[in-house]
C-alpha cells in the first residue's frame, strides 16, 4: 500500500532545452513586459498622487489609500491563513495507509503528480483567497472610516431604543465581519473536504468507514463554526428589521419594523439564535464524541424551525391577525415610519397651511399693485434662452454655454434682481482647426460671464443683458473672467509652457496669454511627462516641443468632477452654479451626506426622486451617484471651485450632521468651518434643487401626519409632469423671488406644485426659503388647498391656454411660415388666496436660430390674457387696461363655468384686421431674415394695431349681437 506522502520517483526524461540565445531573448521580452506593466500601473497611481497634491488635497489620496492597503492586507491574510491553515492540517491529518479499492487507486495518481508541488500549490491556492478577500476588503474602505470614525446622532429608534449611529455606522461593518467570515468558513471546508478526500480521509465508494475520526472531528469544528455564525446572524437580524425594506401595499416603498416583524419574526429570530448556537455546540461536542448523529439532528432541527418558525409562522400571524384589522394592528408602526422619515430627510418642520385656492376680492383691480409686492415673476427662462445667449454672445465658434443656464441673485442699485446667468466656456467642435496643439495647447479656455434680468425683455424679446460683450463688461465689478474650469471643460489642456495660448479676439485681433496659476500638474520633470503620456495614452507628451518649463497640465476641470474627487464621501448635487464672488468666478456645487441605515425611515432612489424634464434633455443635470438607496440625507457641504485656479473649497453647511462629523474625522482638515464662508459667497448660496425634488417626492405622502390617513392612501399626491413640453416627466422646481402666506417681504425661493394622485387638478404649493443668508433658510411651507372644491393645475392652466379660442388664433399667427412655439417656465404665484400662473411664450425660426419673447400668458381668478408684456398682461387680467389680443375669454377656471366668445367670421372688419395682422406678421419675418430691425420693429406695430382693430371690432359685434 503506497504512502500517502507522496510516490515513486522514476527515471527522469530530458526533453530538449531551447538554445542560449532564445532563452536570454524570452528573459528580455519577459523582463520588459514585467517592466512596462509595473510602469502602467506606476504611472496611474504617481499621477493621482500628483493630482491630489496640485489641489492640496494629498490626505484624502493617503487616507483612503492606507486604508485601502491595510485593509487588503489583513483581511487576505487573515483569508489566506484560515484556508491555508486547514489544508495544512488536514494533510497533517490524513490516514497513513488506505483502502485498497479502485477509489483510492485511482486518487493515488493525482497523490503522486502533486506531490512534487505540495509547497507551491499550497501558496498558489492561499494567494489566490488572499488576493480575492484583499480585493473585496479594499472595497469596504467607506464602511471602516463610517465603523471606526462613528459619530453618534442622539437619537434612538423606537424599537431596541439604540442611537442611530449604531444602524447607520455599526451595523454594515457588523454585516461585512460576518460576511467575511462566512466566506471563510465555506472556503475552508471546501478546502478541508478536497484535502481529505485526496488523501483518503473521506471515502465515497471504499469500503468501511466514510470518514476517518480526525477527519471527523476537523470538519465538525468548522461546521460549528458556521453554524455559530450563523447564530451571530440571527442575532444581528433582529437589528436588521429596523432598517430592513419591504413592500407594503397600503404604502409602497416601506422601511422598519411593521406588526408581523415585531411580533412574529423579531421572537422567531430570537429562538432561532438560541437553536443555532445549541447546535453549534453539537458540532464542536464531536471533537469528544466522534459521531455524527447529534449534530446532524440539531442541524435538521434548526432548518426545520428556520422553515416554520422563521417562515410559517410570521406568514399565519399575517394572515389571521393582521388583515382582517390592518390599519388598526398597523398604525402604531406607519406613526414610527412617519416620524423617522420626515426627521430623516429633513422635511419633520415642514409647515403645511390650508389655502383658499381663489381670490376672495370682487373688484380685481385693486390687486394689481400686489403683483409686484408678491413676487418678483421672471419671464425669462433659463432653459429656453440659451440658444439666445449663444447667438448674440457667443463671439467666437470655440466659445459656447450650457444647455440650461443658471438663476442667481445680484444686487443693483441696493435692490436684489433675480439674474439668469452663463459663463462663456470654451467649446472645442467650434475651434478653427481641430489639431493636437490647438485642442489641448492654444484653446484652453472661455472667458467671461454673461448674464442678463430675469424680469425683463427688451422690445425685440431679446434678453437685457446686465454683463455682457468679450471682455465682459455691464453691472458687476472687475473680476477675472478667464474660464479654465467649467461644466464644458471636459479634456485636459497644457498651459504655462513655450506654446502661448489664444485668450480673446476684438476688433484689434486675436490676442493671446499665458496661464498663471498654480493649477494643475507641472510637467518640466521627465518623470512625469512619462507617467501622463502612459495615464492619457498620449506618446507626444514626451516629446513635443511644446512643453517646456512652466508647462502645467490641468484635468478634472469640471466642478462636480473635482468635487467628487477630493470629497468621495459625498454624492454631488446635479446643478453646479456660477457666481462672481470678489473678483473671481467661482462654481458654487452642491453636496448631501447620505446614509440607508436610518431606522423606520423610508428608501428613495437618487435617481429616480431627483428626474425632471431638464434632467430627461440633459444628462449634466444629473445627481452623482444616481442608482445610490439613501433614506437619510443632509446638505451638509457647500463647495466652491474657481474657474481660472481651479481650487476646490469644502465648507461645512449642516454644523449637527453626524454624518459629516464623522467624515471630518476620517479626513480631518478637508472641510472648512462654516464661519469661514464671506458674506459676498454667502450671497450666492442657494436651497439645492436637488434636495428639494428629494422632499417633494417624500411630501406627497409624508405631508401627512396622521397614521390611519396615511394608511388609506386618501391624501397621496403626485408631482405634475411638466405641461409646457412632451418629455412626459416631472415639472422641475423654480427659483423665484416671492411671497408666500407667513413671510413679511419676498425672498427668494424655490417652488413646486401637487396634483391628486391620478388627477390633474391642483393639491397644494409647496415653496422652500432658498436665500442661504436669511434667517428662515430651508422653512418648507405647504399651502394646502381644499377637497372640497376643484382649482386648476399646471396641465389643466397649459390645456385652456392652448385651447382658448383666440389665443390659439394668435399663436398661430406666430407660427406662421416656419416659426415654432417654445413655452417657458410655468410659474404659480399664490395671490390674494388664489394662485397666479404667468408663462412666457417664445418664438423660433423665420431665419431666426434662437428663440425670443414674443407674449406672455398670464391667468387668475378665471381671467386670462396673453399679450406682448408680462406688465400688459398683468394689466389685462386684474382690468387695468384692455387686452390686445382677443383673448379674454371671462371663463371662470375653477368652477368651470363661463362665456362663449361672439363668432368671428361674420364680420368683414375683423376679417380684414386679421389679414393685415397676417401680412404684419409676414413681413416682420422676412425683416428678420434680413436682419433688420427698423423694419421688424414697424411690423410688429402694424401687427399690434391690427389685433386691436380686430378685438374692437369683435367687441362691437358683441354688443350689437347681445342687443
Amino acid at each position: 500500500m503506497p504512502d500517502r506522502g507522496g510516490g515513486p520517483t522514476g527515471p527522469r526524461i530530458r526533453v530538449g532545452r531551447p538554445s542560449r540565445r532564445a532563452r536570454t531573448l524570452l528573459m528580455t521580452l519577459g523582463v520588459l513586459a514585467a517592466l512596462g506593466m509595473a510602469f502602467t500601473m506606476f504611472a496611474g497611481f504617481w499621477t493621482d498622487w500628483l493630482w491630489y497634491r496640485s489641489v492640496h488635497y494629498s490626505s484624502v489620496f493617503t487616507t483612503t489609500l492606507w486604508t485601502k492597503t491595510g485593509l487588503f492586507f489583513v483581511f487576505g491574510l487573515l483569508m489566506a491563513i484560515a484556508v491555508g491553515f486547514n489544508i495544512w492540517l488536514a494533510h497533517r491529518m490524513r490516514p497513513p495507509l488506505s483502502a485498497m479499492s479502485m477509489e483510492q487507486q485511482s486518487l493515488d495518481r493525482y497523490r503522486m503528480g502533486i506531490a512534487p508541488y505540495k509547497k507551491w500549490l499550497l501558496a498558489a491556492i492561499t494567494a489566490l483567497v488572499g488576493l480575492i478577500a484583499g480585493a473585496s476588503a479594499a472595497g469596504q474602505w467607506r464602511t471602516w472610516l463610517m465603523w471606526v470614525n462613528g459619530v453618534p446622532f442622539h437619537q434612538k429608534d423606537p424599537q431596541f431604543h439604540l442611537d442611530v449611529s449604531f444602524y447607520a455606522f455599526d451595523l454594515p461593518w457588523y454585516r461585512f465581519l460576518l460576511g467575511f467570515g462566512f466566506a471563510a468558513a465555506i472556503l475552508s471546508l471546501i478546502a478541508a473536504a478536497l484535502t481529505h478526500y485526496l488523501y483518503g480521509g473521506l471515502r465515497v465508494t471504499s469500503p468501511g468507514a466514510r470518514a476517518t475520526a480526525a477527519a471527523t472531528g476537523h470538519l465538525s469544528v468548522l461546521l460549528g463554526v458556521f453554524v455559530a455564525l450563523k447564530a451571530v446572524a440571527y442575532w444581528l437580524d433582529r437589528y436588521g428589521l429596523a432598517v430592513k425594506s419591504s413592500d407594503f401595499k397600503a404604502t409602497g416603498n416601506w422601511t422598519g419594523l411593521r406588526y408581523v416583524d415585531a411580533n412574529a419574526y423579531l421572537p422567531a429570530k430570537t429562538i432561532l439564535f438560541c437553536i443555532a448556537a445549541i447546535c453549534a455546540l453539537l458540532f464542536f461536542a464531536t471533537l469528544w464524541r466522534r459521531t455524527w448523529q447529534l449534530p446532524v439532528i440539531g442541524f435538521g432541527l434548526m432548518v426545520l424551525s428556520a422553515i416554520l418558525i422563521g417562515g410559517l409562522y410570521p406568514a399565519i400571524v399575517q394572515k389571521f391577525q393582521v388583515q382582517p384589522n390592518e390599519q388598526a394592528k398597523e398604525a402604531p408602526y406607519v406613526e414610527k415610519n412617519i416620524k423617522a422619515t420626515r426627521k430623516a430627510y429633513g422635511i419633520d418642520d415642514a409647515k403645511v397651511s390650508e389655502y383658499a385656492g381663489r381670490s376672495t376680492t370682487e373688484d380685481k383691480t385693486t390687486l394689481r399693485d400686489d403683483v409686484g409686492k408678491a413676487a418678483s415673476i421672471r419671464i425669462l427662462d433659463p432653459n429656453i434662452v440659451s440658444p439666445t445667449f449663444q447667438q448674440l454672445q457667443q463671439m467666437r465658434n470655440y466659445y459656447g454655454f450650457p444647455t440650461n443656464l443658471d438663476v442667481d441673485r445680484y444686487t443693483k442699485d441696493g435692490k436684489d434682481q433675480d439674474t439668469v446667468i452663463g459663463l462663456r466656456e470654451l467649446n472645442l467642435d467650434g475651434i478653427p482647426k481641430k489639431n493636437w496643439i490647438n485642442n489641448h495647447f492654444r484653446y484652453t479656455h472661455g472667458y467671461g460671464v454673461v448674464a442678463a434680468k430675469g424680469t425683463e425683455a427688451d422690445s425685440e424679446g431679446q434678453p437685457v443683458f446686465t454683463e455682457y460683450d468679450l471682455p465682459a463688461k455691464g453691472d458687476l465689478p472687475k473680476y477675472q473672467q478667464r474660464v479654465y474650469y467649467g461644466e464644458k471643460t471636459t479634456t485636459y489642456s497644457i498651459v504655462g509652457g513655450p506654446q502661448k495660448e489664444v485668450d480673446y479676439s476684438d476688433d484689434t485681433g486675436e490676442k493671446t496669454t499665458s496661464y498663471r496659476a498654480k493649477s494643475g500638474v507641472s510637467l518640466s520633470s521627465p518623470v512625469n511627462r512619462a507617467a501622463y503620456a502612459v495615464a492619457f495614452n498620449e506618446p507626444q507628451m514626451l516629446y513635443s516641443g511644446a512643453i517646456g518649463e512652466g508647462s502645467r497640465i490641468l484635468y478634472n476641470r469640471t466642478p462636480k468632477e473635482r468635487v467628487e474627487a477630493v470629497a468621495p464621501w459625498l454624492t454631488i448635487d446635479g446643478d453646479a452654479y456660477p457666481a462672481v464672488v470678489d473678483g473671481h468666478i467661482q462654481w458654487i456645487v452642491d453636496a448631501y451626506t447620505t446614509t440607508n441605515g436610518y431606522p423606520y425611515a423610508s428608501r428613495t432612489t437618487l435617481g429616480d426622486t431627483t428626474a425632471d424634464s431638464l434632467t430627461a434633455t440633459n444628462d449634466n443635470r444629473a445627481v452623482v451617484a444616481q442608482q445610490n438607496q439613501v433614506n437619510y440625507i443632509r446638505n451638509s457641504v457647500k463647495a466652491t471651485v474657481d474657474a481660472y485656479t481651479g481650487d476646490v473649497r469644502l465648507y461645512q453647511w449642516d454644523t449637527a450632521d453626524p454624518v459629516l462629523k464623522t467624515w471630518m474625522k476620517a479626513f480631518p482638515g478637508t472641510v472648512k468651518p462654516k464661519s469661514a464662508i464671506s458674506d459676498s459667497l454667502m450671497a450666492h448660496l442657494r436651497y439645492p434643487q436637488d434636495l428639494f425634488k428629494v422632499q417633494r417626492e417624500l411630501l406627497t405622502r409624508y405631508h401627512v401626519t396622521d397614521a390611519q390617513t396615511f394608511l388609506t392612501g386618501s391624501e397621496v399626491w403626485q408631482v405634475p409632469d411638466d405641461p409646457t413640453n412632451k418629455s412626459g416627466n416631472a415639472v422641475p422646481p423654480y427659483y423665484l423671488s416671492m411671497k408666500v402666506p407667513g413671510q413679511a417681504s419676498q425672498a427668494f425661493s424655490l417652488s413646486t406644485t401637487f396634483t391628486p394622485n391620478g388627477r390633474d387638478n391642483l393639491s397644494a404649493f409647496m415653496s422652500v426659503d432658498a436665500e442661504a443668508g436669511s434667517g428662515d433658510y430651508g422653512r418648507i411651507r405647504i399651502l394646502k388647498l381644499p377637497t372640497s372644491t376643484t382649482v386648476d393645475g399646471p396641465k389643466q392652466v397649459q390645456s385652456k391656454f392652448n385651447s382658448e379660442q383666440d389665443i390659439a388664433a394668435a399663436i398661430k399667427l406666430l407660427k406662421g411660415g416656419d416659426s415654432d412655439i417654445e413655452y417657458g417656465n410655468l410659474l404659480t404665484v399664490p395671490l390674494d388666496g388664489g394662485l397666479l400662473y404667468a408663462e412666457p411664450v417664445y418664438v423660433r425660426g423665420g431665419g431666426l436660430k434662437y428663440p425670443l419673447l414674443r407674449k406672455v400668458l398670464v391667468t387668475y381668478g378665471g381671467k386670462t390674457a396673453f399679450e406682448n408684456t408680462l406688465d400688459d398682461a398683468l394689466n389685462v387680467v386684474f382690468g387695468a387696461k384692455p387686452s390686445t389680443t382677443p383673448s379674454d375669454t371671462d371663463t371662470d377656471t375653477e368652477t368651470g363655468t363661463g362665456t362663449d366668445n361672439p363668432p368671428t367670421s361674420g364680420n368683414p372688419t375683423v376679417q380684414q384686421a386679421l389679414k393685415d395682422a397676417q401680412k404684419a406678421f409676414d413681413e416682420g419675418q422676412e425683416a428678420l431674415k434680413k436682419n433688420d430691425w427698423t423694419a421688424y420693429g414697424q411690423a410688429q406695430k402694424d401687427l399690434e394695431d391690427a389685433l386691436q382693430r380686430a378685438e374692437k371690432a369683435q367687441s362691437r359685434s358683441g354688443k350689437a349681437g347681445g342687443g
